[in-house]
């Protein structure tokens, strides 16, 4: 037996445990340690059944997500758990699986394996392979659909979403329920099975379905993953699995489950999103602060402005439970602010994400104020308003006078110089930007911009408060515009040129879309507001270098009022419902103001929009990375998967030109640069990196090794 597996009895029933924490991942040792205990309970007559449960706070949350890439570098640990699993299903002595916590991917397919499953009620059941890019690969796609029916092992396996012990006892995938205590309830239930036959899970048809149910049941679920899931491989390889276990006896359905988890696994998407799992991960860890840094205390908040920002803010720290003063200039403006909240509140109600008591429970949490009297009693304020330094300053000089010593002062600007904001208080080291990103109540990302004096009691207090609001934080450094919108700028600024030299605004969305963002870039400008950039440009407008080209189109598209999505009018015009539709104006203003411009139009492929748009954030990336503004290659990718709609399965822009070939993504560049000038210089770390062979995430995992 190892020391991650322990086997007791219990008067005849045996008791196998897995104690492997933090969550009981399949690791190396654990399917061993199972798999040697029930060959001595095999060997050993007085006991009639035998329980299997996880020790400490869950059941099986996975497999080791480590070994998969050991798999694909040739270090793989050989059979894998399908062994094991036909070895429990083979056991002559009932298996009762035990489960409380998650029993995820591959633990979801140890529990399918054994005879009975019983779990508390607070227990999921998963298959979130997908999420990772892959399939179930030990029999989960092939013993789901015999357990649960063909429709409901199509929807996890697709999904990877989890069911609760309710949902999971209704469709057949656990056979009780336990109230009360797991242990001594698997015990009871063992006693109640032992001495009967076993039912093997591999054997059971009868939910298999018909040949025609089944042909709608996969129909669909390919339509509706092509659109949902555009792009990615493991919905379809998911489906195909499903269809196997339908088709094909069970040995047959393994072998093609094996040879579809093979393709997923082997697959860039796969190594993408499994680069982003532990990235994700990552972005917590920094090199010059000391785990034991103490935190603060953040049990209310306060924000200063009600607009778009602020109200979302608001929302954001009301749905973690932090109660939360929201303060606005004048009652007007206070009141747009709390009757936006209340709609978005209302709509959430309507499509049944929480109930009308949830939504008036959160609704209580923000007190409106049109004063600072109550700030001295709050933990953490952020300021959301115009994005003016001017404006800013003015707030922050009186939040300086009217909060307590030691609270938090931070600033949501997206792109205004946390230390010049910070120079008009007494007490820098409590000033921090935390840059949400809008609409803050739905979009993961949290940047948390360092001052050079910001403490770093005050950065771990965010980067804790980050995840208590739900929200992914990622420390960057205080530059104009931090990572996300300093790279930002080259990418929405490529779109704009291509624009004006001959490529519609629809061709250059269609192609970034196509590539698997969430938006094109145009279409992003409207929904965000392109006068909200037109402002920031002004207000920079003064550092720009003469000489160096700059696009003009949407600075004439603002002069004409046309803001987006806000004003029914941008690159696209827009109807009640914010739907976008093409408008034949803008080509027509575009061919003007080029002429007037002298910029001669050409055809323009896709493969030079995407080039352009993607290699510039690169660029900009390899500058911000060796500039230090931010900590890794993977806190870049971290922040564009979850702030401005980079496709995970592509691993975010620095792990997506790594797939590509740094050389091939220099070469690129050099060739914009001869083209295009000054704007195209190629930053000296993607030069050196390219010439040595090298990649953003080997410099990224040296950068780790030294921390």
């Amino acid at each position: 037996m190892t020391d991650l597996v322990q086997l007791t009895s219990d008067n005849g029933i045996a008791l196998i445990t897995i104690n492997n924490p933090p969550v009981n991942a399949l690791s190396p040792g654990v399917p061993e340690g199972i798999s040697e205990a029930l060959d001595k309970i095999a060997q050993d007559d007085s006991v009639k059944a035998t329980v299997l449960i996880g020790g400490g706070r869950t059941f099986v949350a996975g497999a080791d997500i480590k070994e998969f890439g050991k798999m694909t570098s040739g270090k793989s640990r050989g059979a894998g758990l399908l062994p094991l699993l036909m070895k429990i299903e083979d056991s002559a002595k009932p298996v009762i699986v035990a489960v409380h916590g998650t029993a995820f991917g591959g633990g979801m397919e140890l529990a399918m394996a054994g005879h009975y499953r019983v779990a508390v009620a607070s227990a999921q059941f998963g298959q979130p392979e997908v999420k990772l890019g892959l399939i179930p690969g030990a029999a989960g796609t092939q013993r789901l659909p015999r357990l649960a029916g063909v429709a409901k092992a199509v929807e996890m396996c697709v999904s990877g979403n989890p069911v609760n012990a309710e949902e999971a006892l209704r469709f057949g995938i656990v056979d009780r329920i336990i109230n009360g205590d797991l242990l001594a309830g698997a015990v009871a239930f063992a006693r109640e099975v032992a001495g009967k036959p076993a039912p093997k899970t591999r054997e059971r048809i009868e939910r298999l379905g018909s040949a025609t149910e089944n042909a709608l049941i996969f129909s669909v679920a390919r339509e509706t993953a092509a659109k949902k899931q555009r792009g990615l491989l493991a919905p379809a390889r998911a489906i195909d699995a499903v269809e196997a276990a339908t088709n094909m006896p069970f040995e047959e359905g393994c072998k093609a489950e094996q040879k579809l988890f093979i393709e997923c696994l082997f697959s860039d998407q796969s190594k993408s999103l499994i680069h982003v799992f532990f990235s994700e991960r990552e972005v917590a860890k920094i090199p010059d602060i000391p785990k034991e840094t103490k935190t603060i205390s953040v049990r209310s908040a306060a924000v200063v402005g009600a607009g778009t920002m602020g109200g979302g803010i608001a929302m954001v720290f009301a749905n973690a439970g932090i109660p939360v003063l929201l303060k606005e200039a004048d009652q007007a403006a206070l009141d747009r602010g709390l009757a936006t909240i209340q709609s978005n509140y209302a709509n959430s109600v309507k499509r049944g994400r929480f109930s009308q008591q949830i939504a008036e429970e959160r609704l209580k949490r923000i007190t409106p104020t049109l004063t600072y009297g109550d700030f001295p009693n709050v933990d953490l304020v952020i300021e959301a308003v115009f994005e003016g330094m001017a404006l800013k300053k003015e707030v922050f000089k009186d939040l300086d006078r009217v909060c307590r010593p030691g609270a938090i002062l931070a600033s949501n600007t997206s792109t205004l110089s946390i230390d010049e904001i910070a120079s008009t208080t007494s007490r820098p080291e409590s000033v921090i930007g935390t840059h949400f990103f809008s609409p803050a109540n739905v979009m993961r990302l949290l940047e948390i911009v360092r001052g050079k004096s910001s403490s770093k009691e005050v950065v771990v207090t965010c980067l804790q408060l980050a995840k208590t609001l739900g929200k992914v934080g990622v420390l960057v450094g205080n530059c104009r515009g931090f990572v996300g919108n300093r790279m930002f700028g080259p990418y929405r600024r490529e779109a704009q040129f291509l624009v004006e030299e001959g490529a519609g605004a629809e061709a250059v969305d269609q192609a970034l879309a196509d590539f698997g963002m969430a938006m094109g870039p145009l279409a992003t400008g409207d929904l965000a507001g392109l006068d909200v950039g037109w402002r920031i440009r002004k207000e920079y407008r003064h550092l720009e270098v003469p000489g160096i080209r700059q696009p003009f189109v949407e600075d004439r598209l603002c002069e004409l009022g046309r803001y987006g999505q806000k004003t029914g009018a941008g690159w696209y015009k827009y109807d009640d419902q914010r739907r976008a539709a093409s408008d034949p104006a803008v080509g027509e203003f575009v061919r003007k103001w080029v002429e007037e411009a002298g910029v001669v139009q050409r055809q323009i492929s896709a493969a030079e929009i995407t080039d352009r748009c993607l290699y510039a954030l690169v660029n900009e990336g390899a500058r911000i990375l060796e500039e230090g503004f931010a900590l890794r290659a993977s806190d870049i990718d971290i922040i564009y998967i979850n702030g401005y709609g980079f496709p995970a399965h592509r691993g975010g822009p620095m792990w997506h030109a790594d797939t590509v070939g740094l050389k091939r993504v220099y070469d690129r560049i050099c060739e914009f640069h001869r083209q295009h000038g000054e704007i195209w210089q190629p930053a000296p770390l993607l030069k050196q990196l390219a010439e040595q062979g090298r990649t953003f995430a080997e410099i990224g995992r040296e950068q780790g090794a030294t921390a």
